[in-house]
């Protein structure tokens, strides 16, 4: 049985018996390799801007309703030719993920927990009517294009391999309706830090209710590019009142919920004297993100606090903040690792987080720890070996 298919999956393109040959996955083995020939010149890990250079080949594979998956490709780069009508121009049927291919010290490369992403889009896939696929399957691609782009990843533990998998409704139609056509393509990018202030700077928010980025019954928990779009206007926003990033809130409570494309993390004395991290819990609004569970995992496995995926609200911090209880508060994500936090505009006034003042401690163990694992200076089974 394909893994994400049959009952669960009707939304996203499985119909029973009727359209049968829709659960069927393309299959790795059956990867049709040419290379580009021509190749271009590697930029300098250390000059590297996020998600603005990308290799010489990608990864292609076509669907329809009507003859389900073809073959998958890795071909060279190239631009995309869609016809004017396609359902993910005009209604957002897309979605994307977001993973890092790794060079680690002793030179082979390494995918992170790639499994979990896989799972994530499968969701996302479902969640956006666009067709399931063998979540094993599609690993297996991405690994042979990374084999296949190997040179791009970074010589440098400062940098990685940034890798962009893609589903889009292609259907050519006006319609508002589930598509009969998709395209699932993977990009690759040569990463540094995703600020530009660095890998470890603190970053201040601004905390305004007006603008929400997910709500209950939405697509928050889902990977869709229309999450992201919709947030931009905010973002400009926070910049012009001298803020980095947009600290989402949700409900009349203002609950804390994500910080820009983050997950957070509030590391604090709670309410009943307990050294407590505390993230906002998966009900719908929050994305699933692989280094917000990787962090609940190495918490929970290194028992010295209690570990709670709570709801937060402002009124909850700024008493906190009040009765110096707050020891660390940062945001986590694949892009960026971990990001501590030192400021916070809410309300015309500004929060001073103490972060950087308590080590930042919590926060550079995750890092530290994350990063051994991900560059090859600790053994674990959360990686996947490219080559």
């Amino acid at each position: 049985m394909i893994k994400g298919c049959q009952t669960e999956c009707v939304a996203g393109g499985c119909a029973g018996e009727a359209t049968k040959h829709v659960t069927e996955s393309f299959k790795a083995s059956d990867l049709i390799i040419t290379p580009a020939t021509t190749f271009k010149e590697k930029p300098d890990p250390s000059g590297l801007v996020f998600g603005t250079v990308f290799t010489d080949n990608m990864l292609t594979i076509e669907w329809s309703l009507a003859s389900g998956w073809e073959k998958p490709y890795i071909k060279p780069l190239e631009n995309l030719s869609l016809h004017p009508a396609s359902s993910s121009l005009h209604y957002a049927v897309e979605l994307f993920e977001g993973m890092k291919a790794y060079r680690g010290v002793d030179g082979k490369i390494r995918l992170f927990r790639p499994s979990l992403n896989m799972e994530r889009m499968a969701r996302s896939a479902r969640r956006a009517t666009l067709p399931c696929f063998d979540e094993n399957e599609l690993l297996e691609c991405i690994r042979k294009l990374v084999e296949v782009e190997k040179e791009w990843v970074p010589y440098s533990t400062a940098a990685s391999l940034y890798i962009r998998p893609t589903l889009i409704g292609t259907e050519p139609s006006l319609g508002v309706k589930k598509p009969t056509k998709a395209l699932l393509y993977v990009i690759l990018s040569p990463v540094g830090p995703y600020f530009a202030s660095g890998s470890f700077n603190p970053i201040s928010l601004w905390a305004d209710p007006k603008y929400v980025r997910a709500w209950k019954g939405g697509t928050g928990d889902c990977k869709l590019g229309g999450n992201y779009g919709s947030s931009i206007y905010a973002q400009r926003e926070a910049l012009e009142l001298g803020c980095q990033q947009v600290l989402w809130l949700y409900g009349e409570d203002h609950q804390i919920t994500e910080v820009g494309t983050m997950n957070l993390f509030l590391y604090w004395i709670n309410e009943d004297g307990e050294d407590e991290l505390a993230t906002p819990p998966l009900d719908g609004i929050i994305l699933p993100g692989v280094t917000r569970q990787s962090i609940l995992d190495l918490a929970c496995n290194w028992g010295e606090f209690k570990v709670s995926e709570r709801y937060i609200t402002m009124s909850d911090l700024t008493a906190a903040l009040e009765e110096n209880r707050v020891k660390e508060m940062f945001g986590a994500g694949t892009a960026c690792v971990v990001c501590p936090i030192s400021k916070i505009l809410y309300k015309g006034k500004h929060l001073h987080i103490p972060t950087m003042e308590n080590g930042p401690q919590l926060a550079t163990r995750f890092l530290n720890k994350l990063s051994d694992i991900q560059y090859g200076r600790e053994d674990s089974n959360w990686t996947v070996l490219v080559s």
